[in-house]
């Protein structure tokens, strides 16, 4: 995506502001937007739609900080949030509800990939843009303008490089994987097998539904089927809010850290706790901090200019070495 160096100061400013409570905040930018050009409308005009997928994760909430935050910060119109509780049917259900209010951009976090062809269609009847945040949708991309978000399968890829590094000889890992269908889930899984060489195998994926509380009896169910250290020698968790559980149960069953090499996804704080503790042996970054993104974005689509159809973010790979140095600035 090409941001004018102006605004991508601005951004910089911005994503200090956004935060869990707790990550050291600090106060939002002083300095005014550039005019825009005459007749053109502002942020002050705008009316963006955000029916939130959850509250599933830490990640998930830092990503709720960012928009809210955003939307304060440069002083938008209105802001119509919802949150779905990780239904489907309830994001469509306020998709359309803003469809009806007239809303001038809607920004879709979709729980799931299939399934969104319809409501995406009456928002495009309707002439009201529609930007898919985060995770990616299988329907037709004619039916909305852009998608800004990670490049999942990119990340289950570098999760792969991790493994294939720390295992040579090769071995086998577990998977615990996100919600069943979505965007997420299924790039992180095709990315892992894309990379992973071939003297590794994964001999069992279950689904945490990226949750904490899920990924708790999942892995005593795995620890029950398998032998830690002899039937498998890694784990790949899709995020790190169930990687934490996973620890839970690895303590529990009197597994110390190293004793298994554990790859996750996302680079929240208690990643990188995870990091320092001696659990995670790498930490993909995925960053969900895309509020100022978003709204550019949707500003734009609001005065008719041109928009890349696919924004991907710039993200890394953490490591233990540098975690405990790093996690205090962490935002999320």
């Amino acid at each position: 995506m090409s941001i004018s160096r102006t605004f991508a100061a601005r951004l910089m400013a911005l994503l200090v502001i956004v935060g869990l409570a707790g990550c050291g905040a600090s106060s939002a930018p002083t300095t005014a937007p550039d005019a825009p050009a005459t007749g053109a409308k502002t942020y002050s005009d705008m009316v963006l739609c955000y029916p939130q997928l959850g509250a599933e994760s830490d990640w998930r909430t830092a990503n709720t900080a960012s928009i809210k935050e955003t939307a304060a910060t440069l002083g938008i119109k209105q802001l119509v949030f919802s949150d779905a509780q990780q239904k489907q049917e309830n994001q469509i259900s306020a998709v359309r509800a803003c469809i009806q209010q007239g809303v001038d951009v809607i920004a879709l976090p979709p729980v799931v990939e299939d399934g969104w062809d319809a409501v995406l269609t009456e928002a495009k009847n309707a002439g009201i843009p529609v930007i898919i945040v985060d995770r990616s949708v299988s329907a037709d991309k004619s039916l909305y303008s852009t998608h800004i978000g990670s490049n999942m399968v990119l990340e289950g890829e570098r999760a792969a490089a991790e493994f294939n590094k720390m295992m040579p000889n090769g071995g086998a890992i577990l998977e615990l994987s996100g919600t069943t269908g979505s965007g997420a889930a299924v790039g992180r899984a095709k990315g892992l097998r894309n990379k992973l060489n071939s003297n590794i195998t994964i001999i069992d994926s279950q689904t945490g539904n990226f949750t904490r509380a899920e990924a708790v009896p999942v892995m005593q169910a795995l620890l029950k089927k398998y032998t830690p250290g002899t039937d498998f020698q890694g784990i790949f968790i899709h995020n790190d809010d169930m990687g934490i559980g996973v620890i839970e149960v690895l303590k529990a069953a009197g597994i110390k850290p190293g004793d298994l090499k554990i790859v996750s996804v996302d680079g929240t704080r208690g990643g990188f706790q995870a990091m320092v503790d001696g659990w995670f042996q790498a930490d993909v970054e995925c960053n969900p901090l895309l509020g100022p993104q978003v709204f550019e974005l949707a500003l734009k689509l609001m005065n008719g200019q041109p928009v890349e159809p696919e924004v991907i973010t710039n993200e890394t790979v953490y490591y233990p070495e540098n975690a405990a140095e790093l996690l205090p600035t962490r935002k999320y």
